[in-house]
């Protein structure tokens, strides 16, 4: 928990500091301002506070100032030796008001407040930061495959695509329908482009979609043997060092 504490007077502001460090290890105090103006220039670049304590009465004026020189949308909890500012409190961000001298019970009853109404969750600020991080690394894999025709380009959408073979130095597609298609890829690119859940290369010459595979047998030597549709003349062998890859992958 990242907290902020406006306050003018220092020993009421080292006094809080150290019930709110008591009160939990999470507890960060990231900054201190004793003035609006302090404040101001703070709040106007600060990022990630999660909750800020202020006092009302500051040297240079009252703190709901504050509110109409910045935007605030972090929650705060105002502290005051006087109660004559709660009505005015509620109506900015306040989740809370304390009055002075600080009652230890009182405030542990607040931040107790605050983590019900702001609880930590999966969707919190460092969270979606890691998100965002993995959706930018995240591998896009290909929706369509470029094919030739004769001096034209084409390309057969994945989701239609039944396998790919090689055969010799050329690479070809075939669909569901049966229809192949000569391709620019080769096949170890396609098995590094082709999503791999929904694509597994099964030996030197053969990358099927597993929507292809219609029956599984048991082979010599302890491999495989794939019935695929619509049929192919490429060796449908699962090699004996893809045969554990390729059950993990059939069974995902």
């Amino acid at each position: 928990m990242k907290v902020v504490i406006i306050e003018d007077e220092t020993p009421a502001a080292n006094r809080l500091s150290k019930l709110l460090l008591n009160f939990s290890d999470e507890v960060e105090i990231i900054h201190k301002a004793d003035s609006i103006e302090s404040s101001v220039r703070y709040l106007s670049a600060a990022q990630n506070i999660d909750l800020i304590f202020m006092d009302i009465q500051l040297a240079d004026g009252l703190s709901f100032d504050i509110f109409e020189k910045v935007k605030i949308t972090t929650p705060v909890i105002f502290t005051t030796a006087f109660d004559q500012y709660t009505l005015k409190a509620f109506k900015v961000n306040s989740i809370d008001y304390l009055l002075k001298p600080i009652d230890e019970n009182e405030l542990y009853k607040s931040l107790e407040k605050y983590q019900q109404l702001y609880p930590k969750t999966a969707n919190n600020f460092s969270d979606k930061i890691l998100k965002l991080m993995q959706d930018m690394n995240a591998i896009k894999y290909k929706e369509r495959l470029l094919i030739k025709r004769g001096q034209q380009l084409s390309y057969l959408k994945t989701e239609s695509t039944a396998y790919c073979f090689a055969d010799g130095k050329l690479c070809y597609a075939v669909d569901f329908n049966g229809t192949k298609f000569l391709l620019e890829s080769n096949l170890s690119q396609l098995e590094e482009q082709l999503q791999p859940d929904n694509f597994y290369r099964i030996n030197r010459h053969l990358l099927v979609n597993i929507e292809a595979v219609k029956k599984v047998h048991t082979w010599l030597g302890g491999r495989l043997k794939l019935e695929i549709c619509p049929p192919t003349t490429a060796e449908t062998i699962v090699s004996r060092e893809r045969v554990n890859g390729f059950k993990e992958w059939l069974g995902r």
